[in-house]
């Protein structure tokens, strides 16, 4: 609920609202949105040449980037079908072996969301199927969407983010309005958002209410939790908040997993492990001058740390392990020390984010960019704006084991259907 004020937007407790009454605003707000889209054949062009494989959950991505969110989906996927983590290391270090897995999967990709070109191209090359339907449009222009049993995406969230702008009336933070009017239309048995930790914070954790509340009213059961990546094998502090929605009407109660690395279980994975087999100087790393502003904070971890989260952009990637730690001078100013200090390469920060190395990145070469900073900064967004694979996959095993019983339950059902006959 917004003050009508000057400056910046203000929120306040909204604790009159009954659940009718949120409900009414958000179908309110759906339908003023939704009247805006032009409808074009495009919409009905999408739908009808979708093919759904039998036997399979299907799954619509929205706001898809690169593909972590997917990627650690389809590897939830694939280990509850094989009923085995030992898996994993056989597709990180081979594409073949994700290729030849792929069609096993009880998950079906049947429609991915995103206007990003660079990002677009990296999602088809990577998962290189027929069986999804890109879509490039701004969400805001798509009127219908497919019926799904599984939505995931991450919502754009550049005003919830304690690095960004946090004016709440960033339109961009009502992206989140889409994504619930994609679930209301498809309708699907579970869907999985994942956004900042600043999202619990911003105007005093009562925008994140509103935005729970808004979910609930679709008919969703919610569970959301803030995690951190370092605590499901991924080497990076890195806290992100998941809101898992479960249909009123479906028997499944989703259970957030309990940490598999820290204190009471496997030790953290640390840089050296993660990256210290990659080249001291490596090609793909954006260069340039450190900033005031890039030295207002030390920026290097060590090789037995977790990496800082990664950023979302070349020039502000933190520095590599390697060399002298950064020396501390005064409030808000420090000093690189030594001579080997550079920033965290594509590949690096890939590795850190869980990637496996045959990832590929687009890095916008289809179109006149005048530097190697420029094509490189292309890949770093995407990587920065992923979700960790490791993260994703952990946080959604729960999901695939339950969609793996359910299938097998319906090929159970169906296969002991009596077979009609003639009596001729």
């Amino acid at each position: 609920m917004k003050i009508d004020e000057r400056g910046r937007a203000k929120f306040r407790p909204a604790n009159d609202y009954s659940s009718n009454d949120v409900k009414q605003v958000l179908m309110e707000k759906i339908k003023e949105e939704s009247s805006r889209i032009i409808q074009s054949n495009k919409d009905e062009d999408i739908i009808n040449s979708i093919e759904r494989e039998k036997n399979k959950f299907h799954v619509v991505s929205l706001f898809s980037g690169c593909g972590g969110l997917d990627l650690g989906f389809e590897l939830a996927g694939l280990v509850a079908k094989h009923d085995s983590t030992a898996i994993l290391n056989e597709i990180y270090k081979s594409r073949n072996k994700y290729k030849q897995l792929e069609k096993t999967n009880v998950f079906q990709t049947i429609y991915s969301n995103d206007l990003f070109k660079e990002s677009a191209r990296s999602y088809k090359q990577n998962f290189d199927n027929d069986t999804t339907v890109q879509d490039a449009r701004d969400i805001r222009n798509v009127k219908y969407f497919p019926y799904a049993d599984v939505i995931l995406g991450g919502f754009p969230c550049p005003g919830f983010s304690a690095a960004g702008p946090r004016l709440i009336d960033d339109e961009r933070n009502f992206l989140y309005i889409h994504f619930i009017r994609a679930i209301i239309q498809a309708r699907p048995k579970v869907f999985v958002a994942e956004n900042v930790k600043g999202l619990l914070t911003l105007g005093k954790g009562e925008v994140a209410k509103q935005i729970i509340e808004d979910f609930a009213s679709a008919g969703y059961k919610i569970q959301y939790k803030l995690v951190n990546s370092r605590d499901y094998g991924v080497p990076q502090l890195r806290e992100r908040v998941f809101i898992v929605g479960v249909r009123e009407d479906v028997k499944f109660t989703y259970v957030f997993p309990e940490p598999t690395h820290g204190a009471n279980s496997k030790p953290y994975v640390t840089l050296k492990e993660a990256i210290g087999d990659l080249p001291e100087w490596p090609e793909d790393v954006y260069e340039g001058d450190f900033s005031s502003i890039y030295l207002s904070r030390n920026r290097k971890k060590g090789w037995n740390d977790q990496a800082f989260t990664v950023q979302a952009s070349g020039r502000q990637a933190q520095l590599w392990p390697g060399g002298e730690a950064m020396q501390k001078l005064e409030k808000d100013k420090w000093s690189l020390m030594g001579n080997k200090n550079r920033r965290l390469s594509v590949r690096e920060s890939a590795r850190i984010q869980t990637f496996p190395d045959w990832w590929i990145f687009d890095d916008g070469r289809s179109v006149s960019i005048s530097s190697k900073n420029n094509h490189l900064d292309k890949q770093y967004k995407q990587i920065g704006n992923a979700v960790p694979v490791l993260l994703a996959r952990a946080v959604l095993q729960p999901i695939a084991d339950w969609a793996k019983k359910e299938i097998d339950r319906q090929i159970e059902v169906e296969g002991q259907q009596p077979q009609l006959t003639l009596d001729l």
